[in-house]
C-alpha cells in the first residue's frame, strides 16, 4: 500500500510525457533501421531500464542531496574523474574519444556529468541567492562548468561542451544575474571563441562553421548532411510519406537518421502535423517543469527542475536548428526521441530526482 500510495504522488503528467517522446523515437528508430533492428531493440532495453530507475530513484528523499554538499562534490569528481578516464581507457571512434566500450554497451559520461552539474549548481546557488550581486560567485561557479566542459571540448565534442554551457547561463539568470556581470560574461566568450578558433577548433569543426555559414561554396563536403535533411522535411509535407516510407533514410542519403537527424525521418515520415505534435510535447514537458518549479518555496528544488529544463530545451533546440540549417551541425541528439543509451537513462535517473523532490516537498 505504501508503494502504492507513492506511486500516486508521482507527476505522472511529467512522467508520461517522456516516455511518449521515448516512444515516438522508438517508432522512428525501428523505420530507419534498414533491416538492422538492433539498435531498436536495445533502445527498448534502454528505455525499460530508465523507466524502472526513474521509479526506483523517485523514493530517495532529495533533501539527502540538499543536505550534504559532499556527497554532491563527490558525484561532481566521480563524473570529472569519467571523463579524464575517457583519454586513457576509451577507444577513438570517428576521431572522438567519448564512450567506454563494455561489450555491445557504450557509456557516455558527459550525458551524467550534465546532470551532475545541474544538481552543483542548484546546490551553489541556492546558498548564495543573496549575494549574485558579487561577481566573484559567478566567476567561481563557472569553474565548476569549466572543467568537465573543457575536457568535453578535448574529445572533441563542442556540442555538449555548448550545452554545459547553457545550463549553467540558464541557472545564473534564474538566480538572479547583474546585466554588467552577464555583459562582461558574453565578452569573456567570444575572446575564448576566438582562441579556440585559432589554437583547439578541429578542422571538421571549422568546415561545419564555415560550410553553414557559407554552404553554397562547401555543399559536397560540409553542407551535404544538412542539405540531405532540410529536403527531408521539405518532402514531407503536412500529412507526410508515411511511417516506414521516408526516402531519403532508406535510400542512406540522410545521415545519422536515428541520432542527429532523426527528427528530419520524423517530418519527412508523418509530416508537419507529426512536428506539431512532436513540439506540443516538448512544450508541455518545459512548460511542467517550470510550473512545477514555481511551486517549491526553497531554492534548491527550484533551480533542480529550472536546470532540467534547460537542459531539455538547449539539446531540443540545438538539434531542430542543425536538422533545418538554422545552426551548424554539432553532433547534440535529440531528448528522449534519438538512440542513445546514456542519454536516455540518465534523462530518466535526473526525472526520478525530480520526481522525489515532487512527493518529498
Amino acid at each position: 500500500m505504501r508503494i502504492i500510495g507513492h506511486l500516486k504522488k508521482l507527476d505522472w503528467p511529467l512522467a508520461l510525457s517522456v516516455i511518449s517522446l521515448s516512444l515516438i523515437g522508438l517508432v522512428f528508430i525501428h523505420s530507419s533501421s534498414g533491416g538492422d533492428f538492433l539498435n531498436f531493440k536495445k533502445q527498448i532495453v534502454f528505455l525499460s531500464l530508465g523507466v524502472f530507475l526513474m521509479i526506483l530513484v523517485s523514493f530517495f528523499d532529495y533533501r539527502i542531496l540538499r543536505e550534504n554538499p559532499y556527497l554532491i562534490l563527490f558525484i561532481y569528481l566521480f563524473c570529472v574523474l569519467a571523463l579524464i578516464g575517457l583519454f586513457f581507457f576509451a577507444p577513438e571512434i570517428r576521431g572522438t574519444r567519448s564512450w567506454y566500450k563494455l561489450g555491445p554497451v557504450s557509456i557516455d559520461p558527459v550525458e551524467f556529468a550534465k546532470i551532475a552539474l545541474i544538481i552543483i549548481l542548484a546546490k551553489y546557488f541556492s546558498m548564495r541567492h543573496v549575494e549574485m550581486y558579487r561577481f566573484w560567485h559567478i566567476v567561481f561557479s563557472g569553474f565548476y562548468v569549466f572543467i568537465p566542459a573543457f575536457l568535453v571540448f578535448l574529445q572533441p565534442n563542442l556540442g555538449s561542451a555548448l550545452i554545459l554551457l547553457a545550463i549553467w547561463i540558464s541557472i545564473l539568470f534564474i538566480s538572479g544575474i547583474n546585466l554588467k556581470h552577464f555583459l562582461v560574461l558574453a565578452v569573456i566568450f567570444l575572446i575564448l571563441f576566438s582562441f579556440s578558433w585559432f589554437f583547439f577548433l578541429e578542422g571538421y569543426q571549422k568546415d561545419r562553421i564555415l560550410s553553414f555559414a557559407f554552404p553554397e561554396e562547401n555543399f559536397l563536403e560540409g553542407s551535404w548532411n544538412q542539405a540531405q535533411s532540410e529536403i527531408a522535411i521539405g518532402s514531407g509535407g503536412f500529412w507526410g510519406k508515411g511511417i516506414g516510407e521516408g526516402t531519403q533514410a532508406e535510400n542512406k542519403f540522410l545521415p545519422e537518421p536515428q541520432t542527429d537527424f532523426i527528427f528530419a525521418v520524423v517530418a519527412e515520415e508523418t509530416g508537419l502535423l507529426g512536428v506539431f505534435i512532436l513540439m506540443s510535447i516538448y512544450g508541455f514537458l518545459i512548460i511542467r517543469l517550470v510550473k512545477l518549479s514555481i511551486s517549491f518555496s526553497s531554492n534548491f528544488p527550484r533551480l533542480l527542475f529550472v536546470g532540467f529544463a534547460s537542459l531539455l530545451a538547449s539539446q531540443m533546440i540545438i538539434n531542430v536548428g542543425m536538422n533545418l540549417g538554422l545552426l551548424p551541425v554539432i553532433g547534440l541528439p535529440l531528448p528522449f526521441v534519438s538512440y542513445g543509451g546514456s542519454g536516455l537513462i540518465s534523462m530518466f535517473l535526473a526525472l526520478g530526482i525530480l520526481q522525489g523532490a515532487k512527493v518529498h516537498g
